[in-house]
């Protein structure tokens, strides 16, 4: 039998065909399926979103409003307004009338507020007119300022707040989340700040707090229902009444003076990442994170003050008797060099009542660990570390694997070859566990 394709469309029940180009958001797409025919044009008022991507107009288009003028046409046209995403040049003067137009309707807006073809359109006091959809869900804003508390009123329905690229301004900040009580996401990446950053929310869940720049920023967090939370660029975290699952705390530049994290029994996940950290820092964070099941430390250099200073020695079998339940150990660099088995595996036979130091100490296990990445960088002190590789190897009785990452170890230094011929030797003994990258 031929196929007729036009008697075969025409045979396709109007919710079908609503349904098929509902799955529409491109701007492009809408307009060109619009074009078929009348059929396919009247379910343009059906569909849920509007995409406007940075390319949806030509340059001579935006500067002559005639991309301001079809925005608003196509939005004026979809009746039942879910989801508006602009990406492309608009005009910020037309904002307010789009989202009065479709506030009833409207839960999701993402706006990149550096493709504003007005000067002022950073301003924070051009987000007030956000307050005309109080129904949003979803807000994303990219390229905004929020020096200035934004006046958009109370925003009680808004769960997911995301901000990409401000500058910002603590109080600020501080007034423009409180506007939010309902906020389960909040985003803040990219952004500018210093100062403190309170935040205070009951229902947040996840959290993400990117800060650039050398200042020194501090953070003091209240969520009791947070579970997820990374954190880049604060010298002070403060965080109260949580219930952690994943804690990420990064800082890529400066130093991470103080972290107060209270208790942390329901950690699953604890990355702790940056260039120098105080020793009181990180001891706080382990201590209170003595359940947690996967561990990544990646911190170059310790030290309260501005001079680089490496990791204290690091008791092997106190560290892994403080973390039972750890599975999963990424240790880079420095903390693989701290790491030691003084006053344990290698001297308590030698001091007094050494039988029964002796007995204490063949009992020892690493119960947990299934997977060790260590990164190696520096061949100095090598049989510490060989000592630490063996080790780990016999008293893990559930490693699965050991990857060894060999980084930027210069091949210039006399010790290096030995080292890593003595590391290929490990690898050889326990080829069934071990790999080398």
């Amino acid at each position: 039998m031929e196929w007729d394709g036009e008697a075969g469309m025409n045979s396709v029940p109007d919710g079908v065909v609503q349904h098929i180009l509902s799955m529409l958001s491109n701007v492009r797409d809408v307009a060109a399926c619009a074009c078929v025919c009348r059929r396919w044009r009247d379910c343009v008022p059906y569909l849920p979103a509007l995409f406007f991507p940075r390319n949806a107009f030509d340059a001579a288009a935006a500067a002559r409003g005639a991309a301001d003028d079809a925005i608003g046409r196509m939005v004026a046209a979809v009746a039942r307004l879910r989801e508006l995403v602009i990406y492309c040049p608009f005009s910020m003067a037309r904002l307010p009338a789009w989202l009065a137009a479709r506030s009833a309707t409207l839960r999701v807006l993402e706006l990149r507020m550096d493709a504003a073809t007005d000067k002022a359109a950073t301003d924070g006091a051009n987000l007030d007119c956000i307050g005309l959809a109080p129904n949003l869900e979803e807000l994303r804003l990219w390229g905004v300022s929020l020096t200035a508390a934004p006046a958009w009123g109370r925003m009680e329905r808004l769960r997911v707040l995301e901000v990409v690229g401000a500058p910002l301004r603590d109080s600020a900040v501080r007034d423009a989340i409180a506007a939010c009580p309902v906020l389960t996401d909040l985003s803040l990446l990219g952004c500018d700040c210093s100062g403190t950053v309170a935040i205070d929310l009951d229902l947040l869940e996840r959290c993400r707090l990117d800060i650039i720049g050398a200042g020194n920023c501090s953070l003091l967090l209240t969520a009791p229902r947070l579970e997820s939370l990374e954190v880049q660029g604060f010298s002070w975290i403060t965080l109260r009444g949580h219930s952690l699952r994943r804690l990420s705390i990064a800082k890529s530049t400066g130093r991470v003076h103080k972290v107060d994290t209270g208790r942390l029994p329901d950690l699953d996940h604890l990355s702790l990442r940056g260039v120098q950290w105080n020793w009181a820092a990180v001891s706080s964070v382990m201590q209170c994170a003595s359940d947690v099941k996967h561990l990544v430390m990646k911190i170059e250099f310790c030290g309260d003050l501005d001079a680089l200073q490496p990791f204290p020695e690091v008791d092997l079998v106190d560290f892994f008797n403080n973390h039972p339940k750890l599975r999963k150990f990424e240790v880079h660099g420095a903390m693989f060099a701290a790491l030691c088995q003084k006053n344990s595996l290698k001297n308590m036979c030698h001091v007094a009542n050494s039988f029964e130091l002796c007995q204490l100490d063949s009992r020892f296990l690493i119960p947990c660990l299934e997977e060790i990445l260590i990164t190696v960088r520096s061949p100095l002190n090598a049989e510490q570390k060989l000592n630490t590789l063996e080790s780990l190897m016999k008293y893990s009785v559930k490693l699965r694997t050991m990857v060894i990452r060999i980084s930027q170890m210069k091949n210039c230094h006399e010790a290096a070859d030995d080292f890593f011929e003595e590391i290929c030797k490990f690898k050889y003994m326990n080829y069934r566990k071990v790999r080398i990258e």
